[in-house]
């Protein structure tokens, strides 16, 4: 007797799509006239604010920090962590990174114009 399973996929909570925003991503996946706002939320997933312009546009904030971590008394690796400070020690170093993204939408809900700025510290 044989038997058959399977498993339904489903998409993964929005902390995992919130790390797909990097600007490499962004300049991949807006584009101005044409992505629409369930696409962004698709791809990038809620945004931290929602607010209006002063001509009425929808505007959509998206934030992102993380600390970059490396080793150098192993082999060299990558490890994010969600909260810390820079510091550097003996073969140990540590960096922050921030990325913010800005979406305006117009009144079809399709990506109208968006700004992206990454920080290093």
């Amino acid at each position: 007797m044989a038997t058959l399973a399977s498993c339904a996929t489903t998409p993964g909570p929005v902390d995992q799509r919130n790390s797909e925003l990097t600007q490499g991503n962004v300049q991949m996946n807006l584009k101005v006239g044409t992505t629409t706002k369930a696409e962004v939320l698709d791809k990038f997933g809620s945004p931290n604010i929602t607010t209006r312009d002063g001509a009425g546009q929808e505007v959509w904030s998206y934030q992102r920090m993380a600390t970059v971590s490396q080793s150098s008394s192993s082999s060299s690796y990558w490890t994010i962590l969600l909260a810390g400070q820079s510091k550097s020690a003996d073969g140990f170093a540590q960096s922050s990174r921030t990325m913010t993204l800005i979406i305006k939408f117009d009144k079809t809900d399709v990506v109208s114009d968006f700004r992206s700025r990454t920080s290093d510290f």
